[in-house]
């Protein structure tokens, strides 16, 4: 199996290739922009599979496919965490959400193989997709969730929420009054039900309302710990593949 790497962010881009190594699939190249996707495909056979970043250094992933007639497989590796994934979803083997998990990695991998060697190209509409990150349709979001309080069900809104977070296989909600409820729901699913101009995923376990940022400071490995109004855990941290997206989520 021939398989391509393309991410703009060369440690992500290493990072994913040794996640690769791992489960004994050998990367064939590493390629970091469009213009030099574009050149590559020019010249070279193309690969059974690709993982494919959606925002590479000098434009959008999809001009590649705008340029060339791609026939591989491919596994989105993306950091939109909102209106796009059920496109992700449909129209390709699978998505992977950064930071990579090993169990997803691996899970994305097995489902290319199921479909192998009967596996026929997946014929997928990248301007349908493009035209979502670009001009994301008008859509409705959470504005209040229900929890449980004893017996009682008691509803929180969506402007109350300081954050959102996952422990011991469990998903909460902290609110600006410093209390946490369990929720009955997973992180995945919130991504498609928060406005994603008010929270953003810093790490697998983390969703946080931009409301509620009170400070940033640099921490260890190039990440940033986050400080809430509240929330006064020392967790709060933008995991390192996550920091430039933030930063740009931050400005929007």
């Amino acid at each position: 199996m021939k398989v391509l790497i393309i991410e703009d962010e060369k440690p992500s881009a290493r990072r994913l290739q040794r996640m690769l190594n791992a489960l004994n699939i050998e990367v064939e190249t590493l390629l970091h922009s469009v213009e030099e996707s574009i050149n590559w495909f020019q010249n070279h056979p193309h690969p059974d599979l690709i993982f494919l970043d959606i925002q590479l250094s000098d434009g959008l992933s999809f001009e590649i496919f705008e340029a060339i007639e791609i026939k591989s497989a491919v596994i989105f590796t993306t950091a939109y965490d909102e209106y796009a994934l059920q496109a992700f979803k449909l129209n390709s083997i699978d998505y992977l959400l950064k930071p990579i998990d090993d169990t997803d990695l691996a899970n994305a991998v097995e489902k290319y193989q199921e479909r192998t060697p009967k596996h026929q190209p997946v014929s997928i509409d990248f301007n349908d997709i493009k035209k979502l990150l670009v001009n994301p349709v008008d859509r409705s979001y959470k504005k209040r969730f229900s929890v449980k309080v004893g017996q009682h069900l008691k509803l929180i809104n969506i402007d109350d929420v300081e954050c959102f977070y996952s422990e011991n296989k469990g998903t909460y909600l902290y609110t600006t009054e410093g209390r946490n409820y369990l929720l009955d729901t997973t992180l995945e699913v919130l991504e498609n039900e928060l406005e994603p101009q008010t929270f953003f995923r810093i790490n697998r376990k983390f969703f946080v309302n931009i409301n509620a940022i009170k400070d940033m400071v640099s921490y260890t490995n190039s990440r940033l710990q986050i400080k809430l109004n509240t929330y006064n855990e020392d967790t709060v941290i933008v995991a390192r593949e996550r920091v430039k997206d933030f930063k740009t989520w931050l400005e929007a």
